[in-house]
């Protein structure tokens, strides 16, 4: 209902009667924000032309002669708008606020070592602290250091299966939404995905904070 008039809002952010701008409600996602279904390929030209014509639509120079109502909806909604932008531009952010919306928190996604890596990450931890325990410039840390850049780029590798483990795992989410279906086949599909989603999501998450270590102590 329009702030303003009273009347049914039927537009997205504006009041077909008095045509005032309306506050992004609460319950909105920020796939709704845009338009777009919760898809997790979304084309970036699209995204960025709905980002621009919704900021020009939310400009504060728009709203300098309004209501003290209006500047701060414009406020609002213009920062909701920046937030949702950052967040669905970004593949990894996209999948971590579509697990918020559909399996609750995304904190749940865990910061330990993936089961097959546990005891290649705890060996890797001991050479680290070895290194860093070592003269570096001396034979035995120049070999440690050698050995550290391999392991790197082996995570690395890792990391980037991982991703392309995501990006088959959007497509066939994707495809799951498209087909609309709710059938309880359907439902055993999504739980399925979103699991193997989040799985993979903290594993990468895990290697990719291994590898920074790694770049913050060897360079």
């Amino acid at each position: 209902m329009c702030w303003h008039c009273q009347s049914e809002v039927s537009g997205e952010y504006f009041c077909d009667r008095c045509v005032k701008v309306q506050p992004v409600s609460k319950e909105t996602d920020y796939f709704t924000c845009f338009g777009f279904p919760r898809r997790l390929t979304i084309d970036p030209g699209k995204l960025e032309a709905k980002f621009y014509e919704l900021s020009r639509a939310f400009h504060p120079d728009f709203y300098q002669n309004k209501s003290e109502t209006e500047q701060s909806i414009s406020l609002g909604n213009a920062a909701t708008l920046n937030s949702a932008y950052r967040t669905l531009r970004d593949p990894i952010q996209r999948v971590e606020y579509l697990l918020d919306l559909e399996a609750g928190s995304v904190k749940e996604i865990r910061n330990s070592p993936p089961a097959d890596l546990f005891e290649e990450i705890l060996e890797l931890q001991d050479t680290l602290d070895e290194y860093r325990a070592s003269d570096r410039a001396s034979d035995a840390g120049q070999q440690l250091r050698t050995t550290l850049q391999a392991e790197q780029q082996t995570l690395e590798e890792r990391k980037r299966d991982m991703e392309t483990q995501l990006q088959q795992l959007f497509t066939d989410w994707d495809l799951l939404q498209d087909r609309g279906e709710a059938t309880s086949q359907a439902r055993s599909e999504r739980d399925r995905l979103l699991k193997q989603m989040r799985e993979t999501l903290s594993n990468r998450t895990y290697v990719k904070s291994i590898i920074n270590d790694l770049v913050a102590t060897i360079g």
